[in-house]
């Protein structure tokens, strides 16, 4: 297995110093692999390790990997979004994530970043984790019972959307632009949706 680097400040922006980075073991998306990142040294804070288990692969797509993972001193099940950074392109995505407040969008926990042995630059958003989809309760009643979602559902998850949809362009000025049910996150006992 590769050791992950810890990344040098001397080529980071004034946003990123308030980074930190993350010991990795592998490619931290492997079941079993441990992160180990810290947090707070701020406003007299005292700094806190935090670890996190890679439990297994949730998603992949073009923008990188979404795994679950467990913070190990809380036993909280989190979602870890691994993505690449492209020195090319800007990456918005954790200037707006910091700026998001909201019951119907996913709620960020902490970012760190984290390089391999190939110097490949990597932002990991830690969002809070929910289990189902849209597209994964739609497959469910469509297998289950040869018929569509529940009427209820179907106007429960469109009224949170629109909530959802609003507070993006509205309050906070950003576009959502792959809005999709494999990305519209449900909460299978309280029917909450979150989009990410």
């Amino acid at each position: 297995m590769h050791e992950m680097k810890i990344r040098d400040d001397k080529n980071i922006n004034h946003d990123e110093k308030d980074m930190e980075a993350a010991i990795v073991s592998g490619n931290g998306t492997e079941t079993g692999q441990i992160i180990a990142t810290t947090v707070g040294g701020r406003n007299g804070q005292p700094k806190q390790i935090i670890s996190y288990m890679a439990e297994h692969v949730v998603g992949t797509g073009s923008f990188g990997v979404v795994y679950q993972a467990k913070c190990l001193e809380t036993g909280e099940a989190v979602a870890i979004k691994k993505v690449l950074q492209d020195k090319r392109y800007k990456n918005r995505e954790l200037q707006i994530m910091r700026l998001l407040d909201h019951p119907n969008v996913v709620q960020l926990k902490h970012c760190f970043y984290s390089t391999t042995e190939k110097d490949e630059l990597y932002l990991n958003l830690v969002l809070e984790y929910i289990s189902e989809t849209v597209h994964r309760v739609s497959r469910h009643f469509n297998r289950m019972s040869h018929q569509h979602t529940p009427i209820l559902y179907v106007q429960l998850y469109t009224y949170q959307i629109c909530r959802a949809l609003n507070y993006l362009h509205h309050v906070v000025g950003v576009c959502h632009r792959d809005i999709k049910p494999q990305n519209l996150l449900v909460n299978p006992h309280t029917h909450q949706l979150k989009s990410m």
